[in-house]
């Protein structure tokens, strides 16, 4: 039963990298952490890293799905990408010496920090004119400068990117369609180091399937049930009103936040 159940919201993590970007970390951080409460100590360590491995799989399978179109707003941004990567190892790797207590409460600050700026900076719930009418629909995009920062903490506390580089997107111009799109190639840049990381340099927790840091077990079934949907919906992008898909990207934050706060 509980394989059935994780494959359902496997499917919710295949909804949220299609609609919001997530690439299954806000889903799956939480969901793990509460699947294996029973370690103890190596809960958030194994949330982490199985979300990474959830995350780059689910978004390479988006990221062949998107509209070349859409890829191409990330066209020559070398810098960024080769940057987000290094910070995506560096933060993996730092992440298997960290204390549980400042993953898991990392992993909620970092989500209330952030549910906290939306709120208060303007740009992300309504784009600015004066920023429309000087940018395309992919915005200005993101400095390189912020390669490292983005890349090395979304991997610490395996969230993937988005939670910085859709608010981030958003505010330099983009539509939520796009920032959310473009979202999943980025986390794809700094899974996939960050999961290296992972399986060269695993940590030993011995329990049922379990494997280094990650829970191949659930794992698989996330997958399951995440890539159908995946596939279905990226060749039929639903149409969301702007405001409604930023207020359902923020409600679904917070959602997170809370599930690995009381967990």
């Amino acid at each position: 039963m509980e394989f059935l159940g994780l494959i359902l919201i496997g499917c919710l993590v295949g909804l949220t990298t299609v609609l919001f970007g997530f690439g299954g970390g806000f889903v799956t951080v939480p969901i793990i952490t509460l699947v294996d409460a029973d370690l103890g100590g190596d809960t958030a360590r194994v949330a982490a890293a199985t979300s990474a491995l959830v995350m780059l799989v689910n978004a390479v399978v988006a990221t062949v799905s998107t509209k070349r179109s859409t890829l191409a707003h990330l066209k020559g941004r070398w810098w960024l990408l080769g940057l987000l990567g290094l910070g995506g190892a560096l933060g993996a790797f730092g992440g298997r010496f960290a204390p549980e207590a400042l993953l898991q409460w990392g992993f909620v600050a970092y989500i209330a920090a952030t549910a906290v700026d939306l709120l208060v900076r303007p740009g992300f719930f309504r784009r600015r004119v004066a920023v429309i009418e000087a940018t395309s629909e992919g915005g200005r995009g993101i400095s390189a400068v912020w390669g490292i920062p983005i890349g090395g903490l979304a991997s610490f506390l395996g969230v993937g990117g988005s939670v910085m580089t859709v608010p981030m997107m958003r505010r330099s111009g983009a539509t939520m369609t796009v920032a959310t799109t473009l979202a999943n190639p980025l986390t794809l840049v700094i899974m996939s180091p960050a999961v290296l990381v992972t399986i060269l340099a695993p940590a030993s927790i011995e329990a049922p399937g379990i494997v280094g840091a990650l829970d191949l077990f659930s794992a698989v079934a996330l997958l399951i049930g995440g890539l159908p949907i995946i596939v279905f919906l990226r060749r039929r992008v639903p149409k969301i009103p702007e405001i409604l898909h930023a207020w359902g990207y923020f409600i679904l934050l917070i959602t997170a936040g809370v599930v690995v706060a009381v967990a």
